[in-house]
């Protein structure tokens, strides 16, 4: 079976290989092949991703390309994951929201519509190529951000062979399996909402809820990404909060530590990127591998251990570091890899994904992508339905929702009228006359990609 990846050339391509690796054999992977358009990257971290992998699994074919169609042929699973535009992009997509006092976070904030303008022509691109020259149903998992609007524009085009992903929730779990020195899989969540603003309804370890203990654990405040928030929000919210909701329920102090702190997360990511990607330029990664790997964990570490810190004023503790061996925990690869172990065991298992509402999560369409989590058959994913949902969190997430509906129609229908629209309901932005400077801002800066919006 070969699995493609679209963006390997990405600098989280290790993670990706890594993963893919260690379950190659137990799911009948035996070819990968990574594109990126960009080849001075794509030979940097796409060799790298080849190297790791091949130290696994030295019998795996890794093929890297530039060439999409050689990547997505013969494929039966595609990711996604590429930053359309690249890191600058993002630093002004963030700076013009900051620059009118919006948040301007990439997938929560503002600036998610501007990158998804950017993104979703090219991956309904690539998803022709894959319904051209892929195996017949083969299934695209999408990481590519905004995960929530980027998901929903393309179910609207009509690619219902893709599938929204996000470690966010599974990695929640991972962190509280590891506060009960629990395996994973011992550790299930219930989820509802929509991507980066979905709430934990149930957490049980073997079975048995934990959700009430842990919301009132202190340890639970320090050791996991609940360290964001406050108990007594947990407890007036009912449940768990993805860290992004951070966002919404904490927007002033969010944006006064964003603009208040030195650098934006995007400059950060985008300094410590161009700084990681010089110094790897000097290294011959096919015979100095080790090095190149090491030079790899320092910077990436600096990133990682930075996660969340300006705009919250809370750094991780746990120093960060990388071990090809080690078992993996499977980041936003482990999401898609579960998704294929359970569809080819033929057994049923839930896991959380984005996906078609259908009717799981009350008063919201059908057609709503919602991230929830499902029951996995070898036919696909079905929504676990949610029948009682807390009032003022249905109330976030419909809003959002609504946002995103309107980002999808301004996207398909190149309507600056429906943009504005769409920010304008937005609960970070909430007002017309923010709403259409930005899209003024968003079009310009976005020119190459927006020549026949009306």
């Amino acid at each position: 079976m070969k699995l493609a990846v679209i963006g390997g050339g990405g600098v989280r391509s290790l993670f990706l290989a890594k993963s893919l690796a260690q379950k190659s054999e137990e799911l009948g992977i035996t070819a990968l092949a990574f594109m990126d358009n960009d080849e001075t990257k794509l030979n940097i971290y796409g060799k790298m991703a080849k190297h790791t992998a091949l130290k696994i699994n030295p019998s795996l074919e890794f093929n890297l390309t530039t060439d999409a169609k050689e990547a997505v042929e013969g494929a039966s699973y595609v990711i996604t994951t590429i930053r359309e535009g690249g890191d600058e992009m993002r630093v002004r997509d963030e700076r013009i929201a900051l620059s009118l006092g919006v948040l301007g976070q990439e997938t929560t904030g503002a600036a998610g519509l501007s990158f998804a303008i950017r993104s979703v022509n090219v991956l309904a691109a690539y998803c022709e190529l894959i319904k051209e020259y892929a195996l017949p149903g083969c299934k695209v998992f999408n990481f590519t951000n905004p995960a929530g609007v980027v998901s929903q524009t393309l179910r609207d085009m009509g690619y219902d062979f893709t599938y929204g992903i996000c470690d966010a929730p599974s990695g929640m779990l991972h962190s509280f399996a590891k506060l009960y020195n629990a395996e994973a899989n011992r550790i299930k969540g219930e989820v509802y909402g929509l991507n980066h603003l979905s709430y934990f309804s149930s957490i049980t370890l073997d079975g048995k809820e934990i959700m009430p203990e842990l919301i009132e654990n202190d340890e639970a405040y320090e050791k996991t990404d609940m360290r964001y928030f406050e108990k007594d929000l947990l407890r007036e919210r009912g449940g768990v909060l993805n860290e992004y909701l951070y966002y919404f329920y904490y927007r002033e102090k969010a944006l006064a530590n964003i603009l208040k702190a030195e650098k934006t997360r995007g400059e950060q990511i985008c300094e410590i990127n161009k700084s990681m990607t010089e110094e790897l330029k000097g290294i011959d990664i096919d015979n100095d591998f080790d090095t190149a790997l090491k030079i790899f964990e320092k910077w990436y570490g600096i990133r990682e251990n930075n996660y969340m810190a300006s705009e919250t004023g809370v750094k991780r503790t746990v120093p960060w570091s990388f071990d090809i061996n080690k078992k993996d925990d499977g980041g936003y690869a482990g999401v898609a890899l579960k998704f294929i172990e359970i569809a080819k065991s033929g057994n049923q298992d839930s896991m959380i994904l984005c996906v078609p509402n259908n009717g799981a999560i009350p008063s919201l369409k059908d057609t709503d992508v919602v991230e929830i989590t499902c029951d996995i058959t070898k036919d696909g994913a079905v929504p676990h339905k949610f029948e009682e949902v807390d009032e003022e969190n249905l109330e976030l997430i419909r809003r959002v929702k609504i946002y995103e509906r309107l980002a999808s129609k301004a996207i398909r229908e190149k309507s600056v009228t429906v943009a504005v629209e769409a920010l304008t309901l937005h609960p970070l932005v909430n007002s017309y006359s923010l709403a259409k400077e930005l899209i003024k801002q968003y079009l310009e800066l976005n020119k190459d990609y927006t020549k026949d919006w009306k």
